[in-house]
């Protein structure tokens, strides 16, 4: 199991860093500055016929290196959709957790994927509408049955100690349902598919690799908890080119390509309420 897109999962969806505060303030304060010789953006796509996508590459299923060492992923995919609505070449822009924010600002990125809306976010950047889900789930084996909070009741369940995820179930298991605590994510990941535990909760971007990889212990979702869907961020005053994203967007969800996309990488289909 890689342990990049697990410890991901945590620290960048459940708590901010002191690093990307900074990252949302500067370019906070870079985009209230008037810029008179930037163009529109949408513009400036269709002049250089390149537009600049920010993504994770090492953020599976999300965006990763594939075996042909390019980047592969549910990002890649949208981004292609998003280049191909815009009649543009897409330029993959390699992006950080710490940098994303100031290379929107700093226009070395047109747009960035896997943005989660937050109103600290909203009062720097303007985001499109959801175009993936991400939320936090219990998974478990085909042959447990377990549809809801209630049938967690006499269950074991694995999570990393002080994360999201362990406040969550804590939250809603009844009390005789056994919660055992690891000090990281791969510990919690390891005690479900060694046997210890019959449960464990974690991101949805997680679970998904785990059932791609250890299709051995027939693991499934069972249902989700927490909810942060995922946006297309982008500089504010750029309604066209906002507006275009969210044209792919609604198109894609339509015609039931980004559900395709959905059942690829995440292996389950896109919810009906994202």
């Amino acid at each position: 199991m890689n342990q990049r897109p697990v410890a991901r999962s945590t620290t960048r969806r459940v708590f901010a860093t002191l690093a990307a505060t900074l990252a949302f303030t500067a370019a906070g304060a870079l985009c209230a500055l008037p810029s008179a010789a930037h163009a529109d953006a949408l513009d400036n796509i269709a002049k250089s016929g390149t537009v600049r996508i920010g993504v994770f590459e090492d953020y599976p299923p999300f965006g990763s290196i594939g075996p042909d060492m390019k980047p592969m992923g549910y990002d890649i995919d949208v981004a292609n959709l998003i280049g191909k609505t815009l009649n543009a070449k897409v330029e993959l822009v390699q992006v950080t957790g710490d940098n994303r924010m100031a290379y929107l600002a700093d226009h070395k990125a047109d747009m960035l994927l896997s943005v989660g809306q937050t109103p600290e976010r909203e009062k720097v950047i303007d985001f499109s509408q959801p175009y993936a889900p991400y939320y936090l789930a219990v998974f478990g084996p085909k042959a447990l049955p377990v549809k809801s909070a209630a049938d967690l009741a006499g269950k074991s369940i694995s999570v990393a100690r002080g994360t999201l995820e362990d406040l969550s179930v804590t939250k809603i298991a009844p009390p005789s349902a056994t919660i055992k605590r690891f000090d990281d994510p791969n510990g919690a990941i390891s005690a479900f598919l060694s046997g210890q535990v019959q449960l464990m909760v974690v991101g949805n971007d997680v679970g998904a690799t785990i059932l791609a990889r250890h299709p051995a212990n027939d693991p499934e979702q069972k249902f989700s908890l927490f909810s942060s869907p995922d946006h297309v961020g982008l500089n504010k005053n750029e309604p066209r080119l906002k507006q275009k994203v969210d044209e792919t967007i609604a198109k894609a969800r339509k015609d039931g390509t980004m559900n395709a996309i959905s059942q690829k990488w995440l292996r389950a289909p896109l919810p009906a309420d994202l």
